[in-house]
């Protein structure tokens, strides 16, 4: 493609050429076509998805005053930046142009110059886009836009939030005929799919379908470890995080700026505590930085980071996605990252330009996430990424978008049904679901007709007449209730006498008494009292503090990364046995693990006590322990096929043992296996334990395994608020978490009872079932244990892959007048005697 002069000479006077992708991407915007940009990041995806609109626009003289283009981001961290990166662009080249960003973070002064008139360009996100469109003037302003350019789609793929894009774009399809779709990129096991959901229903184009262009350049990303000096064999969660300390401070020194991530808020918050007490001379250029603190202090660790001048921040997932910090020159990853995509994600903070190596170590917080690490290396060198299945009929989003179009007088049902159609989550909506979501909102439904609240819409007066929301308090409730991200209430932190800091959850807060101290921000604070949803604090001015924790600490251990930690067992098991027939002797095993890598020389003497004990999986095999202790009597599985999968198969299981004999179990579940305790001896063969594992019935013995109300009326609660029934209160007199779960609770019992055919109470139930327990992967997971060979083993001690579990277990339970450390370094000498 022959670029215009301008931008030619925009690359020569950088010293850069448009890559061939780069020009692929521009070529197919010029035919009318749409896509999906695939390449690594930092490869220049941004520019990529620029080149065509800004060609276009160039050779048609640049006529400004209308908005052109839309940019779609995921997070407003990645707003900030990717809006920064534009206007860099486009003030050289087409300098009359606006660039202008619209999130939650936006000032109210920019907030109505955007709504007065659009920006050629605004970056924005699915939210505040969909608050756009609740305007009447929006079928106007965005008449004229050219292309919508969704950044990062692999994270709305499989959310809400993506659906919730969909519907949005479809709408804009309708203002704006002539706009394409463009997404990017990085990190996604199912292209084809991606590409299918982002594009489907688009009207049919000259220049061809839409297509999935790939990077040029494969990013090269180097991926280490952190071996500890020492390794128990049998360990246990999180025992080894700190302990490496050292050597994380080591690498840190070495580095000009590293970013240290965990995967969890209260973590970050440890691990900044402890690097600062270890190098105080740090203390000014070294952060942390997550999701619950201020705007203003997540602004200036950013602009800190772009500018070089913080030598190391801790951080969590906030700072996942594509924001260009170009002076990071290591990763650092405390525990395991759980799944292939993440680490890669994670990786890419690094060397963020095209051509650079993404750099991280990894650091185990547990003696098996050595060989996470290694597999995850494997898969990443494989390009072996998990895939993000695209959701389907959320009727809580699309009753919500509903009433957005009723507010900008655009919701005339023949017409509107068509578009909603035309998503990849509503391609299969029912009639009956269509009518179903028309009533809920004109008159709330059947059960709810009476109550004046939930009749939000008014119909048209006939069928070519828009329906409209006759209420402002209704309009502004909705406008402000807009999005699918759902959480708990959050309490605002502020220094009794100074600056506000952040934000916790309220179950946190309420379990604080005046005077207990907790760490938050990189400060011990001490909590004072609360007052109107703000937590005041001062600085602590006594030992002693309580962890805040946030939710996200049980994620998953991915299907990718399980079948590589399982396959690397069975290569050991199968190495161990090929080199003798006593695995006491420690000469063979070390010898026939030589060849290697050296995170399973660094675990040889845990593997080999395993083998010793019982047995190693192995793919195809499934290891199943039986261990009688004081307790009773312990059965492990191990599947290794996540929590989730887990709670729901250990669900399974319990119940399905309990309808054959009166038996009461204890369950504990890690990423690994299972562990059932009873007081009495299980009589467990082949057969049985093939015939529990069984998909007849499958659904129904879920639902009556886990209690299904209970968690659908939790579920329901999150449903509630997106589809409107409930509203979280006006800013400053948000709504407590407990009255929102009063009310979704009794509205959940009320529609039950009254109105049982309720989509959304259909919905809810759906979502406990595919979501919380991962019933696709349950259901997989079953069908792959009939097929797998039983190896039943009755050691006569913990094994190293059961005293994880079996710990875990105590640390949880109440054990009476004794530290759950004294109780486990006891069993941890039992264990080891006569080894």
């Amino acid at each position: 493609m022959q670029l215009p002069s301008a931008i030619t000479e925009w690359f020569s006077a950088r010293g850069w050429r448009p890559a061939p992708f780069q020009l692929h991407t521009a070529e197919a915007f010029a035919a009318g076509r749409s896509g999906l940009l695939h390449a690594p990041t930092g490869s220049g995806k941004t520019v990529a998805a620029l080149l065509g609109p800004l060609a276009s626009s160039l050779e048609s003289g640049g006529t400004a005053g209308r908005i052109q283009i839309l940019w779609v981001t995921p997070l407003r961290a990645l707003a900030t930046d990717t809006t920064n990166a534009i206007r860099t662009m486009v003030a050289d080249l087409l300098p009359d142009w606006q660039v202008m960003k619209r999130s939650a973070d936006t000032s109210a002064s920019d907030r109505q110059k955007i709504r007065r008139r659009l920006p050629e360009i605004l970056v924005t996100t699915p939210e505040s886009l969909s608050l756009l469109l609740s305007y009447p003037d929006s079928q106007q302003q965005f008449s004229s836009l050219q292309v919508c350019v969704v950044d990062e789609w692999h994270e709305l793929l499989g959310s809400k939030r993506g659906v919730q894009l969909q519907l949005a774009m479809s709408r804009l399809q309708a203002l704006a005929p002539q706009m394409r779709r463009w997404g990017l990129s990085a990190t996604l096991g199912n292209l084809d799919e991606a590409l299918e959901v982002l594009c489907h229903g688009l009207p049919a184009s000259e220049g061809g379908a839409p297509l999935r262009i790939e990077g040029d350049a494969v990013k090269k990303v180097e991926i280490d470890t952190l071996i500890p000096a020492q390794i128990e064999r049998f360990p246990w969660a999180g025992h080894l995080g700190l302990s490496q300390l050292n050597g994380v401070l080591a690498r840190i020194e070495a580095a000009q700026s590293t970013l240290v991530f965990t995967n969890t808020r209260s973590q970050a918050e440890l691990w900044y505590e402890a690097i600062i007490k270890a190098r105080l001379d740090w203390l000014t250029v070294t952060a942390v930085h997550h999701g619950s603190l201020s705007r203003k202090v997540r602004g200036q660790i950013e602009d800190g980071l772009r500018s070089g001048y913080f030598k190391c921040v801790v951080c969590t997932s906030s700072l996942d996605l594509g924001v260009d910090f170009s002076p990071v020159e290591q990763v650092i990853q405390i525990g395991s990252p759980k799944g292939v995509a993440r680490l890669s994600q994670r990786a890419g903070r690094s060397g963020h330009q095209p051509g650079s190596t993404s750099r991280i170590l990894c650091v185990p917080s547990h003696a098996f996430e050595l060989l996470e690490a290694l597999a995850a290396r494997e898969a990443v060198e494989l390009g072996n990424i998990e895939k993000r299945p695209p959701l389907r009929l959320c009727l809580d989003v699309l009753v919500q978008h509903l009433v957005t179009l009723a507010l900008s007088k655009a919701l005339i049902p023949d017409l509107i049904l068509a578009e909603v159609r035309r998503t990849h989550a509503f391609a299969g909506l029912s009639d009956e679901a269509w009518q179903w979501a028309l009533d809920f909102i004109s008159r709330g439904g059947n059960a709810l007709q009476h109550y004046d609240e939930f009749s939000k819409v008014a119909p048209g007066e006939d069928p070519t007449q828009p329906w409209t929301v006759p209420s402002r308090r209704i309009a502004l409730r909705h406008r402000m209730a807009i999005g699918t991200i759902t959480s708990d209430a959050e309490i605002s932190v502020k220094l009794i006498r100074g600056r506000r800091l952040g934000q916790v959850e309220e179950s946190f807060i309420a379990k604080l008494a005046p005077g207990d101290g907790f760490l938050f921000a990189g400060r011990v604070l001490e909590f004072v009292r609360l007052k109107d949803m703000v937590a005041e604090v001062r600085l602590a001015r006594k030992k002693g503090r309580i962890i805040p924790r946030w939710s996200g600490s049980k994620m998953p251990l991915s299907t990718q990364l399980a079948d590589g930690v399982i396959s690397w067992m069975g290569r050991v098991s199968q190495a161990l046995e090929s080199a003798t027939t006593d695995p006491r002797d420690l000469t063979e095993a070390v010898r026939a693990l030589e060849s290697f890598p050296r995170e399973i020389l660094a675990l040889e003497p845990l593997l080999r006590t395993q083998q010793r004990l019982s047995a190693l999986p192995a793919p195809g095999r499934l290891l199943v322990e039986a261990v009688r202790t004081r307790e009773g009597t312990h059965c492990y599985l191990y599947p290794f096929a996540g929590r989730l999968v887990h709670e729901g198969l250990a669900a399974i299981i319990g119940y399905r043992l309990t309808q054959k004999t009166p038996i009461t179990f204890k369950m504990t579940v890690n990423d690994y296996g299972i562990e059932l305790l009873t007081a009495r001896a299980l009589p467990f063969d082949e057969a049985g334990l093939k015939d529990l594992f069984s998909i007849e019935h499958l659904d129904d013995d879920l639902l009556a395994s886990i209690n299904s109300s209970e968690f659908a009326k939790r579920q329901f609660r999150d449903i509630a608020r997106i589809a409107g029934l409930v509203f979280g209160g006006y800013p400053g007199a948000a709504k407590s978490n407990r009255g929102l779960q009063m009310s979704t609770g009794v509205l959940f019992d009320v529609l039950r009872e009254y109105d049982p055919e309720n989509e959304l109470i259909k919905q809810a139930f759906r979502e406990v079932l595919h979501e919380q327990m991962e019933y696709e992967r349950l259901q997989s997971v079953l069908l792959k244990l009939q097929d797998m060979q039983v190896e039943l083993q009755t050691p006569g001690r913990l094994t190293p892959l059961a005293f994880p579990l079996w710990a875990q277990r105590i640390r949880e339970q109440v054990v009476s007048s004794e530290q759950w450390q004294d109780r486990l370094e006891r069993m941890l000498a039992s264990l080891y005697k006569g080894l």
